[in-house]
């Protein structure tokens, strides 16, 4: 069921998302070579908590960290690991859910640990600037597969990297996953019509090689993870966002200044 918001709990969510992005910026300065994935765990389930809202990802389907923490061929769902330790030219992708008084934010970023090479930077410059031809095609009238032919159009035809198809996006609030879904390909003109007060996720994974995962297994912990099925690199960026009458609304921008069209 596809619930339409109002402007009560759009800033409800819109508030969430500060949260969730305060923890995104402050990841900034922790991220480089020789921390572990579990630091980025610590680091942001304690300032979720510390800002009085709930890591909602702890115990979604039996999973138990505030985070999703995914390095290089790593597409999602990866676990914080004490003893993966980051080196110079990794890409870590940092993904979680903020409730905050009941409002729902989720949002993935990359980062880049050190220097990276030539192909790395390109992949995360491209998947962010595919997030953003998403975010400006959820507007009034038009139709979900508008967001997903936009981001497929750049990442696969225009630059030939892999546009992920198992993992989506996705409506939310009141729970993290809602109708409907958000799929980062598609036909322009086709699918769900867009109205003023839906709130979705626009999260392209797109990865260096070809668009297919396979499926990794995590011993002792009843839990499985995507990776790339040709172990290239995967970046992922994502944000939550309002669909209104003034255009597309960015509820976890991390930068003001650049999202200022999207505030």
């Amino acid at each position: 069921m596809i619930t339409i918001k109002s402007e009560r709990e759009i800033e409800g969510m819109r508030e969430s998302g500060a949260i969730l992005a305060g923890m995104h910026q402050g990841l900034r300065d922790i991220i480089k070579p020789g921390i572990s994935s579990w630091e980025i765990e610590e680091f942001g389930r304690h300032y979720i908590e510390s800002h009085g809202a709930i890591p909602e990802q702890i115990g979604f389907e039996g999973y138990k960290y505030a985070t999703c923490v995914c390095v290089n061929d790593e597409v999602a769902h990866a676990i914080p690991r004490k003893g993966l330790i980051l080196k110079a030219g990794d890409l870590v992708k940092v993904d979680t859910v903020v409730n905050y008084k009941g409002y729902m934010s989720d949002s993935c970023w990359t980062y880049a640990v050190g220097e990276l090479n030539e192909d790395a930077q390109k992949l995360m410059d491209v998947t962010k600037k595919a997030l953003y031809l998403g975010i400006d095609q959820a507007i009034v009238g038009n139709r979900i597969g508008d967001i997903g032919a936009a981001i497929q159009k750049y990442t696969e035809d225009e630059n030939g990297f892999g546009d992920v198809r198992e993992l989506i996006g996705h409506g939310i609030q009141p729970t993290m996953h809602e109708a409907p879904d958000v799929p980062n390909f598609g036909s322009a003109g086709h699918g769900l019509r867009l109205k003023a007060g839906m709130t979705i996720t626009i999260e392209p994974m797109i990865n260096l090689g070809g668009h297919k995962l396979a499926v990794k297994a995590v011993p002792h912990e009843n839990w499985e993870y995507y990776v790339t099925a040709d172990h290239s690199l995967s970046a992922q960026y994502e944000h939550t966002i309002a669909i209104t009458n003034d255009g597309p609304k960015i509820l976890t921008s991390q930068d003001p200044e650049f999202d200022a069209k999207y505030l």
